[in-house]
This record gives structure tokens, sequence and C-alpha cells, in this order.
């Protein structure tokens, strides 16, 4: 297997560390639009594990935003996958470089949604990944996978929802995504700041716009955002946090392969980020259409959603600064097995402080990356396998599940995964 990984942002960064310490494949060619960023990466795995592991990493330059460059960088390097990490506005470009050089696909988010729809309960519009699953075609043609969203969500409480379906319950009413966090950010002074763990580009996109929710009678449909809080108690110490409804990719994903009643995503933003959010969209510095804004050097076109990224600290480099856990999930609830009414939460905890100090990686990104990392293992394998546009739903979630849990000296990722029955 010979990767391509796009981005080396904070993900991007992780998935390349992770993968040093396995042995599946032959090559990742770290690159990014900042050819620095990809060398420094290759250069940390040099430093951590010498140069036996280090040769099996290249670096080099790729404009991520034209097909074209990804076709020709997977060429020139005999890609079979191409692994995106980078911001979903990026995807069709990637995807569509990825089929043209012929190399298999993985991303963690999917194709936007647009147009984004304005009325609550609007059933119109493109929904997240419509724009790569119209395309499932030419994939199967080419007889080469395009495996989307498989991050840790989407992608792990994705896993999870198979595993549930298979081996859990013989009638599911709803599958429901709950992401929550302890996680604190302190400036040099030991003042809490605001500082999105995740891209603030993404994060803005998936919580400004319109949830979508799934439901068996009805199909998909939107509603306002951050609509129906709820307080979920997350295990492993960090307890109950309220969620809302978030746009978000599982929702889209679900209910292509698991039988279920209904489906939703929430996430643990709190109020003071939702209030930010909502500020932010106030003032219109949540849109991408660029403004033209006075400068030193003359007139400029910026986004505005890229000023408030710019202002902000990169994720990446939140990890020193950082501490508490973060915690995704599946909550399910149906008929178990036995015929009783069953209700479980199938979840993964990171720890910043245990991911600082093996990959200096802040938790949220080494636990995205982590995922990715495992699929392509699996796919390097044949354990997974397939061709088409298809999502972690697709196949069998035990070998993923036993991999990721197995110890690290018996070769696995050593990386448990809980399962909490709770009470009808």
């Amino acid at each position: 297997m010979r990767i391509l990984l796009v981005g080396a942002g904070g993900v991007g960064n992780s998935i390349a560390k992770i993968a040093a310490r396995r042995a599946f494949f032959e090559v990742i060619v770290v690159t990014d639009y900042d050819l620095a960023r990809a060398e420094s990466t290759v250069a940390w795995i040099q430093a951590k594990h010498g140069p036996e592991v280090a040769q099996k990493f290249l670096a080099d330059r790729i404009d991520a935003s034209d097909a074209s460059s990804v076709e020709e960088v997977a060429r020139k390097h005999g890609a079979t996958h191409v692994m995106n990490a980078v911001e979903p506005r990026f995807v069709q470009a990637i995807f569509a470089g990825a089929l043209a050089a012929g190399a298999n696909y993985l991303d963690m988010a999917m194709s936007l949604s647009e147009p984004h729809p304005t009325e609550p309960h609007s059933e119109t519009g493109i929904k997240l990944g419509d724009d790569q699953f119209a395309q499932a075609a030419d994939w199967e043609k080419a007889g080469t996978l395009a495996l989307v969203g498989m991050g840790v969500e989407p992608g792990l409480s994705d896993v999870f929802a198979r595993y549930a379906a298979d081996h859990l319950f013989s009638d599911i009413d709803e599958l429901g995504t709950r992401d929550g966090a302890n996680l604190v950010v302190r400036d040099e002074s030991g003042e809490e700041i605001f500082a999105p763990s995740f891209s603030i580009w993404t994060t803005i996109e998936e919580c400004l716009n319109p949830p979508v929710v799934w439901e068996k009678e009805r199909g998909w449909y939107t509603t306002e955002p951050f609509s129906e809080p709820e307080i979920f108690d997350f295990p492993d110490g960090i307890g109950p946090v309220e969620c809302v409804n978030v746009e978000h990719e599982e929702v889209l994903l679900m209910p292509r392969w698991v039988d279920a009643k209904r489906v939703t995503f929430k996430y643990g933003l709190g109020n003071e980020f939702i209030s930010i959010l909502k500020t932010l969209h106030q003032l219109g510095l949540d849109k991408t259409a660029p403004l033209t804004v006075r400068s030193a050097a003359g007139p400029v076109a910026v986004s505005p959603r890229d000023v408030v990224a710019a202002g902000l600290p990169d994720p990446a480099t939140l990890g020193p600064r950082m501490t508490g856990k973060t915690c995704a999930g599946l909550w399910v609830t149906g008929t178990g097995l036995d015929g009783q009414a069953r209700e479980v939460y199938l979840y993964h905890v990171a720890d910043n402080e245990w991911t600082m100090r093996e990959y200096e990686s802040q938790c949220v990104v080494w636990q995205t990356a982590l995922n990715p990392v495992i699929a392509l293992e699996l796919l390097a394998l044949g354990v997974w396998g397939g061709v088409g546009v298809l999502g972690p739903e697709a196949f069998d979630a035990l070998p993923f599940l036993e991999l990721m849990a197995l110890p690290v000296e018996e070769g696995g990722y050593g990386q448990a995964w809980g399962l909490e029955d709770r009470a009808v």
C-alpha cells in the first residue's frame, strides 16, 4: 500500500505519527500546500523513530483545491490510496483527483451541503455527501473504493452502528451519536481561553447549518441549529454535558446501511461556544464569500471565515495548553437480542495528557486520526474491501474493533473502547 496523505495539519500530522508505529504500508507521502509543514511531520518521525522508519515517509507539495494537482502527485508517487486530511471544502477536488489517478480514497468529512436549507424542516438542497454518492458508478466502473466518513465522528460512531445492529440489537429505535468533552485550554497566564480544539472553519460549517435528522417514516429533514438540547452523561469522569443537534455526516450515512427508526447527531458545545457562534453569524463572520478589505498593500479579497480562523490558535498547537478528555460515541436504543428493551452507549475516550505524551498531538485531532489508520490497515490486509462509494457501516465492524482494542504487544492499537448498558 502506497498512501498519499493530503494535508499535514493537526489530523494529517497525527495520522502520520500513528501510522509510523505500524508496518502495513510501503510508503506514506505526506503532502501539504505548505511544504515545510509536511517536512516537519517527516522530521518528527525521523527524530522519534529513527531512519529505518522515516525512510518510509516522504514529503511533497500539493494543491488540495486542484484535482489535477492531486492526480499529478498521486501518479508521481504511485499512490494506491489517497487519504484526505484537509477541510471538507476541498473534498470534491481531492475526490476527483484520486479517481483520475486510479487510486482508492478515504476521507473523514464528506462533501458539503449546498445550498444550505434556510427554512426549518426543509427537505430541499444537496445533503452532506450527496455529490460523492452521485459518483458511485464511476468508482465502481474504475474498480476502486472511496471510503467516506472514516474519522471518529463520522467514522468510529458508524462502526459502532454496524456492530450494534449485528451483535447487540434485534430492532433499533434510535442511533444517536453523542460527542462530549471536559477539555480546557489556558493561555500563558493560566487563564481559560476560547480556542476550538478542531478547525473553526469546519466547526462553523457544521454548527450554523440546519442540523439533519433522519426518521424511517419521513426520511431526512432539517431542524433549527442548536435544537433539542439534552443533558447526556459521558463516561470516564467527563460527566453530564448539554448536547444539541448539529449537522453531521452520521445522519446521512447510517440509514443507508443500518436499519433504525431514527438517526441523530448531538454535540456538547456549551453555552459560551454557542453564543460565540451566534455572534459570528450575526456579524457575518461565518460567511465564505470574499469581501474587499483595505490593507497596506492595497485592497484585498478576504473571506470573513478565514479571518476568524486566522485570528484563533491553530488547533494543532493547543495540546501543551489543554487538559481533559474527549469522548466520541453512539447511544443506541431498541430491542436487544433477548427481546427485552435495551439502551447502550458505545464509546472511545482520548485523554489529552496521554496523546501529548505518546504522540505530541492534542487528543481531539489524535482521536480523529486513529480510525482512518485502522481502516487503511484492514484494507491493506484484505479484511475490508470493495468498490464504489461506501461508508464505514458497509463493512464488518468486528475486525475493526478487535484490531483497535488488541494490545500493542499483540499487534493491535491498544485502544480500548467501551460499552455501557444504561437503564431503560
